[in-house]
């Protein structure tokens, strides 16, 4: 999909207080669960309907690593190639989860919230008068 992507704004449904991690995420996943949860609620926009794809992204990490883990002492080439394979579908995941909870320096670089009241002041080319 091309295109700008829409700005993160304040969510007056924001979570205020960081929520821990779902038991059932691994290891690496939990680890990345507790480095982000308190950057995107100091940002104030995760609620709760985020926290599916929140629970996505870190899964992704987690499983960037543990692939990464497996190819260091994987010695069959056939199986390491699987494993980069899979590794690599899940940094993919990763990298355009995090684009869309603002945890990339491109998305962190856009304006989070609007200084006008969210109004747009540029004319809709759609608007016939």
């Amino acid at each position: 999909m091309k295109g700008t992507k829409p700005h993160l704004r304040e969510d007056n449904d924001a979570l205020a207080d960081n929520i821990a991690a779902p038991e059932w995420l691994d290891v690496h996943a939990r680890e990345e669960w507790d480095r982000v949860m308190p950057v995107l609620t100091e940002r104030r926009i995760l609620t709760d309907a985020d926290l599916g794809g929140l629970g996505n992204y870190c899964i992704s990490i987690g499983r960037v690593r543990q692939m990464e883990e497996l190819i260091q002492t994987e010695p069959e080439p056939e199986m390491m190639l699987k494993l980069i394979r899979v590794q690599g579908q899940a940094m993919a995941s990763a990298r355009q989860l995090a684009a869309e909870m603002g945890l990339t320096p491109v998305s962190r670089s856009r304006p989070a919230i609007r200084e006008d009241g969210d109004q747009d002041s540029t004319p809709s080319p759609l608007d016939v008068g």
